[in-house]
């Protein structure tokens, strides 16, 4: 495997993944922007470890505090508010897990159509913008609702829509209940620990039926650059919504859905 295919997807994967712009949308366009072939599961698979190790290690304290306080004894109003915090994250989950399950079994090849990535970047795009600009900046992390964090999770059942973007989707609805951008941004990451493991064990589980389970060197720089590159795009991220607004990704996923629908009708972009 060439190493700028390496770089590639580990960098698209890495900054992609926690940025309202959708991570598997771009993946996806790889094989059409570019003359190398679709990378395969196991790279895929070794992307979101990566990702996945990113994000363990930006969050370690709030993790550790939300682990101690749903394992031990929930002694204090603070580890109290930890314990919940781990069962809303949990709850909110539950409903990307069920219709996970389906759509993961099902036969549904629109979700592969670059069609549907264009046009849900543009009408994710538009709703992301509508909750920023509409959304109050009244609540904390402290302040998570069991309401706010189902409707989080339901919202984050739209992320199995290429170009929907799971980091957008709750952003969006958090933002929609309220929450302020930081808080949106920090409350989308700790759901992205369940929703990124599990989704990395069904590819997990699809290339050992396949017979084809060897990682391998090239998957495991992969990862390590994957991790790399996702922690960069954390900080940056969470260091501009604490001055900025999201804007910036409204135009930027616009702009990527008029481009593909562009390039669809001149031909110069396959539909699949």
């Amino acid at each position: 495997m060439p190493f700028s295919l390496i770089l590639l997807v580990a960098a698209i994967q890495g900054v992609t993944e926690f940025l309202p712009v959708s991570s598997s949308g771009h993946l996806v366009l790889i094989p059409v922007i570019t003359a190398h072939p679709y990378q395969g599961q196991t790279i895929d698979v070794a992307a979101h470890v990566g990702t996945l190790i990113a994000v363990l290690v930006y969050l370690r304290r709030d993790i550790f505090n939300i682990t101690a306080a749903m394992f031990g004894r929930a002694d204090s109003a603070q580890q109290a508010d930890h314990r919940r915090l781990g069962l809303m994250i949990i709850g909110a989950t539950i409903p990307l897990v069920l219709v996970g399950f389906v759509v993961n079994y099902a036969d549904w090849h629109w979700l592969t159509l670059v069609t549907t990535l264009a046009w849900a970047n543009i009408a994710f795009a538009g709703l992301l913008w509508a909750a920023d600009r509409f959304g109050g900046q009244l609540h904390g992390l402290a302040d998570m609702r069991w309401s706010a964090a189902m409707g989080i999770g339901l919202m984050q059942i739209c992320a199995l829509i290429p170009g929907a973007s799971r980091s957008g989707v709750t952003m969006t609805a958090a933002r929609f209940f309220g929450y302020d951008r930081v808080t949106a941004a920090r409350f989308s990451l700790l759901l992205s620990l369940p929703a990124i493991a599990g989704a990395g064990l069904l590819k997990t589980i699809d290339i050992i039926d396949a017979g084809d389970a060897q990682l391998g060197v090239d998957a495991a720089i992969v990862a390590v650059l994957s991790a790399l590159f996702a922690w960069l795009a954390i900080r940056v991220m969470m260091s501009w919504l604490a001055r900025a607004s999201f804007t910036i990704f409204v135009i930027y996923r616009l702009g990527l859905g008029m481009v593909l629908l562009l390039g669809l009708q001149l031909g110069l972009i396959a539909t699949l």
